[in-house]
C-alpha cells in the first residue's frame, strides 16, 4: 500500500488571508522585523502571495 505523503501547509498555503494577518504570521516566525519584511517581499516578488482586489487576483510589484 502506497503511503499518502500529506503537506503540513496545506492549509496555510491554501487559505484566504488579510494582509494585516499575513504580516502577523511572518512576522511571528521571524527574529526582527527586517527579517519579516524581507520574508514578505520575497513571498510578493515570487508569485506566492497575491491581494484580491475586488474578486480579480493581482501580483504585487515591490520596488525598492
Amino acid at each position: 500500500m502506497k503511503s499518502k505523503s500529506s503537506n503540513p501547509y496545506r492549509k496555510i498555503n491554501r487559505a484566504n488571508y488579510s494582509l494585516g494577518e499575513l504580516i502577523s504570521i511572518v512576522g511571528s516566525v521571524t527574529n526582527d522585523a527586517r527579517e519579516a519584511t524581507a520574508a514578505l517581499v520575497d513571498l510578493f516578488q515570487t508569485g506566492r502571495v497575491r491581494v484580491n482586489d475586488h474578486g480579480h487576483l493581482k501580483r504585487v510589484k515591490v520596488c525598492a
